[in-house]
């Protein structure tokens, strides 16, 4: 779904999209320099733990943006593949409505809390590493809540013209050549 003619928001979600795949790398290595501290050298480190945490967060909130682009958010196809087109774009517009006011709520009911209590005031852990992790996922996550209702208004002007898609289990071919190709079979 990495559109040729995706918007500015569409090539952010797809740039933190690669990050984020980037970051698990990044968590993994930690947590190997971790293993091999503790268990080799036998001097374990008071930072990986919670670096781990932390990568681990932003991995989290920022694959919801990601998926939220790649239209790959939970949907129920049983109902929503029996309807007509008209009933699609009305169940469309109202999910899309319930996400842009839960993150209207949820900004506007905890901006001051994260933004005055957390970052600025520079909010620690607690633990010997104390990473400033209070400080910067709380933001992160109206942040990341305000993307993720922006790109659900913009898949919706995005696909409100497009064909109904037939959804099954069943992979189809061209997803099939796709996966042979990733994995080097011609």
């Amino acid at each position: 779904m990495e559109l040729p003619g995706a918007s500015t928001l569409d090539r952010a979600a797809l740039f933190i999209g690669r990050v984020t795949m980037m970051m698990i790398a990044v968590m993994t290595l930690v947590m190997l320099y971790e293993v091999f501290m503790r268990y080799i050298m036998e001097k374990p480190t008071e930072w990986a733990n919670e670096m781990t945490l932390w990568f681990a967060s932003f991995t989290f909130l920022l694959s919801g943006f990601y998926a939220m682009q790649q239209r790959s958010h939970i949907r129920i196809f049983l109902l929503y593949d029996l309807v007509p087109r008209w009933l699609q774009r009305v169940f469309d517009s109202v999910s899309t409505l319930l996400i842009v006011l839960f993150a209207f709520f949820l900004v506007y009911g905890s901006y001051k809390q994260v933004f005055v209590n957390k970052l600025y005031k520079w909010e620690l852990y607690g633990s010997a590493f104390n990473p400033p992790i209070p400080a910067t996922l709380q933001p992160m996550v109206l942040i990341v809540i305000t993307l993720v209702a922006l790109q659900a208004v913009l898949n919706l002007f995005q696909d409100w013209n497009k064909m109904p898609e037939v959804h099954t289990d069943e992979p189809d071919q061209e997803e099939i050549d796709a996966m042979k190709r990733a994995v080097g079979q011609d």
